[in-house]
């Protein structure tokens, strides 16, 4: 299905974004990569030449437009096209509202989370209406149900849900689809260690296991392009998860109960 066909993924250096790539280029697909982090984003690149795919690594930032045009512009001149955009770079931030310190934090997470989208979807999208293609958009459950500790990231989560659901709208009848992926945790990805603390630093190495229900990348990973192959909207994973924004319709104090008392047990 993705053989030949053109994919930019965002976030790529780690986590979820190179378990895709890897997935990916395992199709035959051309990639085209994308991080802040120029030496580990050429170690994915690597890995995934190495499994056939011809691989583009570009350094840069979602948060500034221009390196989001460089991007594509590159993308473009190697390959003709854009087929999919996986718009997968994120950060996180831990900390109780009233306590933080350094208010730069909310804006910084708008910057990647939010506008991170909106940057590299405005700019492949001319292509992707080319190409009829697909927008995928690595978002949060946090994007539909409030998690204490998360109030800067729910808020960034809640943008980018809102910004896809009326592009959506506006992309009707141009043959380019849109799926927006709501995950649980996710195990093996350093979102975490790379969350802005209550002090705007990042609070670094931690030693909390993650919940019996967090999601290994490998299945996420899977669950993702098998929603990709069927051009699905939405993606919730794992999918007892619906159960929950189903009952957060009728009783959100349920939800927000039961949220609490997760967190609380996982925190100990």
């Amino acid at each position: 299905m993705f053989h030949d066909k053109t994919i930019v993924i965002t976030g790529a250096s780690s986590g979820l974004g190179a378990v895709l790539a890897e997935a990916f280029a395992d199709q035959g697909a051309n990639l085209a990569l994308f991080s802040r982090s120029e030496d580990r984003l050429e170690e994915i690149g690597a890995r995934c030449r190495e499994r056939g795919a011809r691989c583009l690594a570009v350094a840069g930032d979602v948060a500034r437009a221009e390196d989001c045009k460089r991007l594509v512009d590159r993308t473009v001149s190697e390959y003709g096209g854009v087929d999919y955009l996986v718009a997968n770079a994120g950060v996180g931030m831990w900390a109780r509202f009233e306590e933080v310190e350094d208010l730069e934090i909310f804006r910084k997470l708008m910057d990647t989370n939010y506008l991170g989208v909106v940057h590299s979807v405005f700019y492949a999208l001319p292509h992707l209406k080319k190409s009829k293609g697909m927008i995928v958009a690595i978002s949060s459950i946090q994007g539909k149900i409030g998690v204490p500790l998360h109030t800067g990231y729910g808020a960034s989560k809640h943008a980018v849900q809102g910004f896809l659901a009326s592009l959506r709208t506006e992309l009707d009848g141009s043959g380019v689809d849109i799926l927006t992926v709501l995950p649980h945790w996710l195990r093996g990805t350093n979102m975490r260690s790379n969350a802005f603390g209550k002090d705007g630093g990042l609070l670094g190495p931690d030693s909390k296991r993650h919940s019996k229900e967090s999601i290994s990348l490998e299945a996420c990973s899977h669950a993702v392009i098998t929603a990709v192959e069927k051009r699905k909207r939405e993606l919730v994973i794992p999918f007892k998860l619906r159960l929950l924004l189903w009952l957060n319709l009728i009783h959100p104090g349920i939800v927000e109960w039961l949220v609490k008392r997760k967190l609380e047990i996982q925190e100990k």
